[in-house]
């Protein structure tokens, strides 16, 4: 039984979304969204402004209820229960267990400032998982080690840069052993030089094959790290391929012109520091 049902799960993406609309009053944000992400994929959704990128992303894990349309995970739909705007969620159990199997990545980091960073990533395992603590802290202390900020375990957030807290918040997501990974903008809010920290993280993830579907500006790291790539305008997926696909040979000209604009947003490299003054002789 458990090769047949290995097997089944083999063919279920990991996330699957079918014809997703989602209105905020009279703004409709969605229209019609299908996509889905198969075991290790790693999906990017780029687009202009209100496009429907970030509200995509939060209908996955239902921080936004669509009005219509579903959502799948590993094959099991979400069950949602009414119509329209007054759509909830319809089962409590199934969602906090599906939530607690995905791993969600904010622009603001979202950490606890009364917690130390090792207690903000242990937390959901042992609340929302409730597993044994030492096993916890020792995973939770090994992802603050792969991110690269082992040393911080014990500081609090406001003691660390925003490129070291959004990589507290990309180890508390690993820490849960999450089937799939949501990005949202996860380096809008860094200056340059840490959001190359958080990209070099996300990079290693994306190379060891964990399933991710994340929103970015940048789009030569949607370029480098993505299997598909999906264009978002005005609620609608305007158009969606390979990064060579995308980037290369692009079909839509409003993509064109998305595209010619953020490279036009780009800023310069900075320039060369100065060389260091001579050392003064030894008297």
């Amino acid at each position: 039984m458990a090769e047949v049902a290995a097997t089944a799960a083999e063919k279920w993406p990991v996330v699957a979304v079918r014809d997703l609309h989602k209105s905020f009053g009279t703004l409709e944000v969605l229209k019609g969204i299908s996509f889905y992400a198969r075991e290790g994929e790693v999906i990017s959704l780029i687009g202009s402004s209100g496009s429907g990128k970030s509200t995509l992303l939060r209908c996955i894990n239902m921080l936004e209820i669509p009005d219509s349309g579903s959502v799948s995970i590993d094959g099991e739909e979400i069950r949602l229960r009414g119509t329209g705007q007054h759509r909830q969620i319809g089962d409590e159990h199934q969602i906090r267990r599906i939530r607690s199997e995905l791993g969600m990545v904010f622009q603001n980091f979202n950490l606890w400032a009364h917690l130390t960073i090792l207690q903000n990533v242990m937390e959901a395992p042992l609340v929302v998982q409730r597993r044994p603590r030492a096993e916890v802290e020792a995973e939770a202390r090994a992802m603050l080690a792969k991110v690269g900020i082992g040393e911080k375990a014990d500081s609090y957030p406001a003691q660390l840069s925003g490129g070291q807290q959004q990589r507290a918040a990309i180890a508390r997501a690993l820490c849960i052993n999450p089937r799939l990974m949501l990005f949202d903008e996860p380096t809008s809010a860094l200056d340059p030089e840490l959001e190359v920290e958080v990209l070099r993280v996300i990079k290693v993830l994306a190379d060891e094959g964990r399933t991710m579907v994340l929103v970015t500006h940048d789009m030569e790291f949607a370029r480098s790290v993505s299997d598909r790539v999906i264009f978002l305008h005005q609620g609608k997926i305007e158009e969606e391929g390979t990064p060579d696909e995308v980037f290369g040979q692009t079909r839509s000209t409003r993509l064109r012109q998305f595209l010619n604009a953020a490279s036009h947003d780009t800023p310069a490299p900075p320039p060369p520091a100065p060389p260091p003054p001579a050392a003064e002789p030894l008297i």
